[in-house]
């Protein structure tokens, strides 16, 4: 699913700008063709063939047939040429009009009666040339429209410039998300990340690449993160280890800013930055679950970029918001909760995991953050009542968790310290009202 979407998320680039190259360079040509009777009288000609090409090249050009109201177009011609229309009918003798522009959209020719011969285009330049008006300049241009035609030729250069960096940054960025993505599946994170980070800095804030590319990199920090705690949590050697951790705390950190910015950028994106809205919806779906997931390896790992709580606060309720898996939204609650406890923040802590207990009362892992929190709490504060709590969750605990949970051995010391050092003996918790579930 994550290398399918990074994949799809490319393509409205290439549109916006094949679209934007093709307005800037050509115009329409557009008329209509009528026929002047014997007795004077004018009608539209239907079914003439029109046909044009360059004066200054020998190239052949389009061709349009006439509609009944004798109305020809073309649609798009390149512009700084000059043109010359060749005009044929039945019943018509054949007609031409030189000096025609790329944009030139009121165009009217006259035929008069004839034999429905049509000239070849080595005829119509044999003609233009005897007449000396091949290649002959328009007429003089009106100040107004001399005005029109520069700041029409500006807009044209400034619109091709812009087309000219977009593709540039669209080459880049291109080439960054194909290169990080075969580093990704090589297991090469390093490589990725960087290739990602290139992408990026190609064009930082544009919705239609940026998250794309963001979202990756993150999932990249995530793996290198994994990858260096597993190799270094039982290194012998202290000071590698602890540099270790560190690296391990930076990576995941900075996936969950840079998730945070994917999703800054996706909430903020302009109409047409992203042609599919659905691509929209699936790429911040992508952000807030791996910025949730990178939360719950800090958890995991003890190893929390402390500068981020903030982000943990915005983020983990977003994403339980939208998931619609009971197993993960169940998971995403309890994060929050192990951040302060792991961070030594007991009050936050116990709040947070007095929420989870209340909504469910059986869960193992709320009931011992629970306990542990209050416990530490008790001895921080020298309050008994805190004490006595927090030894009634870790007793509901450890007679609910089997044997080999991760909590239960603490939870048992805790428990046989208490009542050796504190004279305090669990009692029975009871249960809160239920919470009905978000």
């Amino acid at each position: 699913m994550f290398r399918k979407s990074i994949l799809a998320a490319a393509m409205p680039l290439i549109f916006i700008i094949a679209a934007g190259v093709a307005a800037a360079q050509t115009a329409p040509v557009s008329g209509r063709v009528e026929l002047k009777k014997a007795d004077g009288t004018v009608v539209p000609v239907q079914g003439a063939l029109v046909e044009i090409f360059r004066t200054d090249i020998k190239s052949s050009g389009p061709a349009d047939k006439t509609d009944k109201k004798g109305v020809f177009n073309f649609a798009g011609l390149p512009l700084g040429a000059t043109y010359v229309i060749s005009v044929s009918a039945p019943g018509a003798a054949p007609q031409y009009l030189p000096n025609v522009k790329a944009g030139n959209t009121d165009i009217k020719i006259t035929l008069s009666e004839g034999d429905g011969r049509r000239l070849t285009p080595d005829e119509v330049r044999e003609a233009l040339a005897r007449s000396g008006t091949a290649g002959e300049a328009p007429p003089e241009l009106t100040e107004e429209e001399k005005k029109a035609k520069e700041e029409y030729e500006k807009k044209v250069k400034e619109i091709q410039e812009k087309n000219a960096k977009i593709q540039q940054k669209t080459a880049i960025i291109e080439a960054a998300l194909k290169d990080g993505n075969s580093a990704f599946q090589a297991k090469n994170w390093d490589a990725a990340i960087a290739k990602y980070d290139e992408g990026i800095a190609a064009d930082p804030d544009f919705a239609g690449s940026a998250p794309v590319l963001m979202n990756n990199k993150g999932a990249a920090l995530r793996e290198r993160a994994v990858l260096i705690y597993n190799q270094n949590v039982k290194n012998p050697d202290t000071t590698a280890k602890l540099e270790a951790f560190r690296r391990v705390r930076e990576d995941l950190g900075t996936a969950a800013a840079t998730y945070a910015r994917s999703l800054e950028i996706l909430k903020n994106a302009q109409p047409g930055d992203i042609n599919d809205p659905k691509l929209r919806e699936s790429q911040m779906a992508v952000a807030l679950r791996g910025a949730s997931d990178t939360f719950r390896l800090m958890t995991l790992t003890e190893q929390i970029d402390e500068t981020k709580l903030d982000l943990a606060k915005t983020l983990i309720p977003e994403y339980i918001s939208i998931e619609t898996d009971p197993t993960r939204k169940n998971q995403a609650k309890l994060i929050l909760a192990d951040l302060y406890r792991i961070l030594g923040n007991a009050d936050n802590a116990i709040a947070e995991y007095r929420k989870i207990v209340e909504e469910m009362p059986d869960n193992l892992d709320a009931l011992a953050g629970l306990g542990l929190s209050l416990v530490n709490a008790g001895y921080i504060n020298n309050n008994k009542e805190q004490l006595q709590e927090g030894a009634n969750y870790l007793q509901k605990y450890a007679a609910a968790a089997p044997d080999g949970h991760k909590y239960k051995s603490d939870a048992l010391g805790l428990i046989e310290s208490l009542k050796a050092e504190q004279k305090i003996t669990p009692q029975k918790v009871t249960t809160p009202t239920r919470r009905r579930n978000n």
